[in-house]
């Protein structure tokens, strides 16, 4: 997901947008460019790789201390990560500048048009055409803005565009359709990013854009319109974090940082939910009781580790409230042509609200007229927005790219709005909703104490740096948290990991096991689920028999597994619903640490961004 910066003000734009940009790196990017309006003239600078390379050009090069600037860090699509491709991208005369994020689905025949008219373009970009067609459309109406408008409507696909030009010095112009940008109001200053926390350092009063609009930016304030030149109404809003809350505040790196924050993440998502009777009060929820009642179905819609949160939600919906539960890839939702009506509940879980799977999924389910009611952690994205209601996680903003407290506050989210279908059904008696709120508040307390017991875990990992496959097995609601587990260790270390359901053990994946492979249990409650859990031993007894090396997550006083886990990690006891809140704790860790060990940037795992804005 590109890194979008724009600026208008008194201060240096250059120094504004680097900054910018730098609180963006943990999106994701493999190039990164600057341009600046400055005396009448246009000056940009783009290299590919990191931004330490941009900051070695600009040392060579200084680009001057002009009022306005953009700037872009740029996951490829269109054309390979070199220096030409690198955004801005500018007209052949050089009087405009266009940073981009998304992809234009019809480039290919604006690019003809373009080459037919005369026109030369230099990259293998999409995004070079709207720099050459807003050239054309300025000349013509004679107004940046305008030309915005006029492009936009000729541009087919997801986009964020902003654009600064030479002969309008004072002002930074910005489009979107299907792809986040968000506008900073400031004192005598105005910011345009994807992202708030590109200029939370300077304002945390923020604007809503919304789809098919276009801002036109200056130093005393915004005009925003829809693509038809229409007047738009504009949302405004506070954010209540500071930059503080993006920095690494002492440790290695941010994902070491949230998930030390996880304890006050899933507190600041429980409070306020519960009144003083103890009834459970969800305000953002604005679907009628009656409408929850009459529901049929309850369809999940999510993406990665958003679609493990789903899993585990799957078990607490039907357990709570007796309506079947489906969960889906959201990429692979609306393709296979799903029964859905007025009588279906379906939820979009997603940390960033702009994950397009997840938003083009919500969008065909209510044009199928199903209530949405999404599970965000960014307030104003664009999921939630579309949605008919909304749970917000309060987690805080998650910079690293493998999610970790997002995925923790999804899960209490989850459960949370399982209870309320439960509560406002009738199939769960207060007094129950009220123990599992109680035993929820306790959640908080206990990853803490996970958390303390980690140095094992840690040592664990540096001494499995070099295996070449981890496996994970788990049962029940342990089944998505090894799926869970798994995940983290491809995106972090690089390696092969797959997580299976225990009791599909003897369908295929017993032939996997072999002398010295490591394998990951999650045990489930001897308490909650005996069954299963003795069954899972049974699993741990035949994969030791076979060779591998046993890591067991079990419960504390749960001396059953003792005798077959070559490595056993303690996690408090807990409900078996809520377990795992829990046990997912050392799984990140494990990742974390064996990633670190193998020399891997934990932070901005290759070929990976924090938000998946295209489909």
């Amino acid at each position: 997901m590109c890194g979008i910066v724009g600026y208008a003000g008194p201060q240096s734009a250059l120094d504004v947008v680097i900054a910018g940009l730098k609180r963006l790196e943990y999106r994701g990017y493999d190039s990164a460019g600057v341009a600046v309006l400055a005396g009448g003239d246009l000056l940009a600078a783009k290299r590919a790789g990191k931004l330490v390379n941009l900051d070695k050009a600009l040392a060579e090069a200084p680009l001057p201390a002009g009022p306005v600037g953009i700037g872009h860090t740029r996951w490829a699509t269109h054309g390979a990560p070199n220096d030409t491709n690198a955004h801005p991208h500018l007209d052949s005369a050089g009087r405009v500048a266009v940073v981009h994020n998304g992809i234009i689905e019809n480039f290919a025949a604006l690019r003809a048009e373009l080459a037919g008219r005369g026109h030369v373009l230099a990259s293998q970009t999409d995004t070079e055409v709207v720099s050459h067609l807003l050239a054309e459309a300025f000349e013509e109406c004679g107004g940046l803005a305008e030309a915005m408008r006029r492009v936009c409507r000729r541009l087919d696909g997801a986009f964020t565009l902003v654009a600064v030009h030479a002969d309008v010095p004072g002002v930074v112009v910005g489009a979107r359709r299907d792809s986040p940008l968000v506008v900073g109001v400031g004192e005598g200053e105005t910011f345009l990013a994807s992202d708030v926390a590109a200029f939370i350092a300077h304002t945390r009063d923020a604007i809503e854009l919304g789809q098919d609009q276009v801002v036109e930016a200056r130093r005393d304030g915004v005009t925003v319109t829809g693509f038809d030149g229409s007047p738009a109404e504009v949302r405004s809003y506070h954010v209540d974090w500071d930059a503080s809350a993006a920095e690494k505040g002492g440790y290695a790196s941010f994902m070491l940082k949230e998930i030390a924050e996880q304890p006050k993440a899933v507190a600041d998502t429980l409070l306020g939910r519960v009144d003083g009777e103890g009834t459970l009060s969800l305000d953002e929820v604005r679907i009628p009781a009656a409408v929850l009642r009459e529901v049929e179905k309850v369809v999940v819609v999510a993406c990665g580790t958003a679609f493990h949160a789903g899993l585990i939600a799957k078990y607490a919906i039907e357990h709570w409230t007796r309506v079947p539960c489906e969960v889906e890839l959201a990429s692979e939702f609306r393709y296979r042509d799903p029964i859905l009506d007025a009588r279906t509940l379906v939820i979009a879980i997603s940390q960033s609200g702009e994950t397009m799977d997840t938003l083009m999924a919500l969008r065909h389910a209510r044009e199928q007229g199903a209530k949405v009611l999404a599970i965000c952690n960014t307030n104003g994205s664009t999921i939630p927005r579309e949605s008919d209601a909304v749970l917000y996680t309060h987690a805080g903003p998650e910079v690293a790219v493998a999610s970790t407290k997002a995925f923790l506050t999804q899960l209490v989210a989850c459960n949370l709005v399982a209870l309320y279908l439960g509560q406002v059904r009738g199939t769960k008696w207060g007094d129950e909703i009220r123990a599992v709120v109680r035993e929820l508040s306790h959640v908080p307390e206990q990853v803490g104490r996970v958390l303390e017991t980690m140095e094992p875990v840690r040592e664990l990992a540096r001494s499995l740096s070099d295996k070449p496959t981890v496996l994970f097995l788990g049962r029940h609601v342990g089944y998505p948290v090894a799926l869970e587990g798994a995940l983290k260790l491809k995106e972090l270390a690089y390696m092969h990991a797959e997580g299976f359901a225990a009791g599909e053990l003897k369908h295929g994946p017993i032939a996997l096991i072999e002398q010295d492979l490591p394998v990951v249990v999650v045990v489930p409650s001897p308490r909650g689920r005996s069954v299963l859990h003795g069954k899972i031993v049974s699993n741990i007894q035949e994969i030791r028999a076979r060779g591998a090396r046993t890591v067991v997550i079990a419960e504390e006083g749960d001396e059953s597994v003792v005798p077959y886990a070559d490595h056993l990690i303690r996690v408090p006891a807990t409900p078996t619903l809520l377990q795992p809140l829990v046990a997912t704790v050392p799984l990140q860790v494990f990742a974390c640490e064996l990633a670190t060990a193998r020399g891997n940037d934990v932070d901005q795992p290759r070929n990976l961004a924090k938000s998946v804005t295209v489909e």
